[in-house]
């Protein structure tokens, strides 16, 4: 991830400019250590800019995580969402285009997958509620990608939706971590990866099942 400069967001820097710096350092410290140990004044410190003018544009740290929550949550709920919706006899098979889609969304700006799944967001809060959202968005469309799979392996037990839903979470979860430590992977080649993987996972799932 690009590490912006200590100058930047000083005296002369328009608003908004300064705005976007804020943001996108706001959005790697929560991803990379968590809400709970992100301070406002290691951002304006990376920014370059006072603790009390960060405070004067976005209010406390909770406002200035959902400033940087909502980009990524609405991100990956339309990637996802398009990369559902296409159609063609050529096309990859729905988990590579979501994968893709994931991949894409999130280049650039890896760790914004830690701050929507972040586990230190303190319990009842209004952050918790809004990241909880969009994840419960992003399992809904997982549910109904996964429902062809399971009805053709002739399961209607609720009980494998769920844990397929928290396997796929967790997944993802992984690739992304993964990617983060290998930043020369493409979101191309991170799908291509992926489907090497998927072809690998289901020899090693039917080995010993030939009985011929």
């Amino acid at each position: 991830m690009t590490t912006l400069s200590s100058r930047a967001g000083t005296k002369g820097v328009p608003r908004a400019a300064r705005e976007r710096q804020v943001l996108a350092a706001a959005t790697e410290e929560f991803g990379h250590h968590g809400y709970e140990a992100t301070t406002m004044a290691a951002i304006a410190t990376r920014v370059g800019v006072t603790k009390p003018l960060l405070h004067h544009y976005f209010g406390s740290k909770q406002d200035l995580y959902l400033a940087c929550l909502s980009p990524v949550g609405d991100r990956l709920l339309a990637a996802i969402r398009a990369a559902m919706a296409e159609q063609g006899a050529d096309s990859p098979p729905t988990p590579l285009r979501v994968l893709h889609a994931l991949f894409t969304a999130l280049d650039g700006r890896r760790e914004a997958w830690f701050v929507l799944y972040d586990p230190t967001l303190p319990p009842d809060s209004e952050a918790a509620h809004r990241a909880a959202f969009y994840r419960d968005a992003i399992d809904d469309l997982a549910a109904t990608g996964t429902a062809d799979l399971l009805h053709t392996a002739g399961s209607t037990d609720p009980l494998d939706a769920d844990a397929l839903k928290h396997a796929w979470r967790g997944l993802c979860t992984a690739l992304v971590r993964w990617w983060i430590n290998h930043p020369d992977q493409s979101p191309d080649a991170m799908t291509r990866r992926c489907a090497r993987l998927a072809e690998a996972s289901q020899i090693i799932l039917t080995a010993g099942n030939d009985t011929t």
